[in-house]
């Protein structure tokens, strides 16, 4: 059998029952495919559930407010997904009359949909012959047919599409694609793949050769840049200021008012950058809230955190009580934080 045949044959005897497979929604599909991008099926089960419990229907994604959609988001991280999916809900339920485009081209123009989303949408909701190129399919592709061509050029991204739409399944496109995101999933795994009993392996060049930890090849990778946020709570009366992040990252989430360094400070220097940057004078002693909160790691950050306590502060922030903090959506480590907090 072909590449492709035993691909089909390997899907149909494993298919994982997943609910956006339930039918060809694309509103389903597309959320989904948004969700679990940068995002393993185990941890983006429970959001995609609690979505579509909330809202249903494109419309009802649509009439959110963005700070319930962030909410709803928070801890899976990469919030300008998030930001995009409300916005794009919005223009097919006012612009398209919450109808989804039918095919690759339109659904590119989507923002937040790049080639893999619409690739995987157009195939699987209206059986488009469009192969999908993810992480998954960079991994196999690149074993099995021993492909050395770095994926993060823009030569290697053009083989591998080629590549890709080559033994893409013309006759059940959806299917296909998603039998190789699975394969690549739950068999071709980046460390420890399961090559004994793969149905692939005779043919597998990296298989073959014993090299299946040398695929697939990349260039270079992101250097992660240490950095130190020292936040402030600026306490009243069982409460505690808070600001909404206007840029960045986290735009839209809220935060304690914070000073960021690309070195440890003492108490002296962040004092003083608060002086500067935030116009807070420390009427008095700074204490440090021992936190149990860990590094909090991006593509290219990794974010050390120290919370401290001040009395007084200036009065152009949002003032909350504790019990209120659980509206608004934070970023994980703060929102860790603030658990910690209170259960003391």
């Amino acid at each position: 059998m072909t590449f492709t045949q035993n691909l089909n044959l390997w899907y149909s005897e494993n298919k994982r029952f997943l609910p956006w497979r339930e039918s060809k929604n694309p509103y389903r599909v597309w959320l989904s495919e948004i969700i679990l991008q940068q995002t393993k099926i185990v941890q983006g089960m429970p959001y995609f559930n609690r979505f579509i419990e909330a809202y249903p229907t494109v419309k009802d994604l649509a009439n959110a407010n963005q700070q319930e959609v962030l909410k709803l988001w928070e801890g899976l991280g990469y919030y300008s997904r998030a930001r995009n999916l409300h916005e794009t809900a919005k223009f097919i339920s006012e612009d398209l009359g919450a109808v989804f485009p039918n095919n690759y081209s339109d659904l590119l123009k989507l923002k937040g949909v790049g080639e893999y989303t619409a690739a995987a949408i157009s195939s699987i909701c209206f059986n488009e012959n469009q192969a999908v190129l993810d992480g998954n399919v960079f991994r196999v592709l690149s074993r099995f047919f021993g492909v050395s061509t770095p994926i993060d050029t823009g030569l290697g991204k053009k083989e591998f599409r080629a590549l890709a739409q080559l033994n893409l399944d013309l006759n059940n496109p959806g299917d296909y694609n998603q039998a190789i995101m699975d394969f690549g999933s739950e068999v071709c795994k980046p460390k420890q793949p399961l090559c004994s009993s793969c149905v692939l392996n005779l043919d597998c060049q990296a298989f073959q050769t014993n090299s299946q930890g040398e695929f697939p090849v990349k260039r270079g990778k992101t250097k992660v840049r240490d950095v130190y946020f020292y936040y402030i709570l600026l306490e009243g009366e069982d409460g505690v200021s808070i600001r909404k992040r206007e840029n960045g990252i986290w735009q839209g989430l809220y935060e304690f008012p914070y000073v960021e360094s690309d070195k440890e400070l003492s108490q002296s220097e962040i004092q003083s950058k608060l002086k500067s940057e935030l116009n807070i004078v420390s009427e008095g002693h700074m204490v440090e809230i021992p936190s149990s909160t860990k590094p909090h790691k991006l593509s290219h950050l990794k974010i050390h955190s120290k919370f401290y306590s001040l009395e007084q502060g200036p009065g152009d922030y949002i003032f909350s009580k504790w019990d209120n903090l659980k509206n608004y959506p934070f970023p994980v480590l703060i929102s860790n934080f603030v658990k910690e907090f209170k259960d003391k």
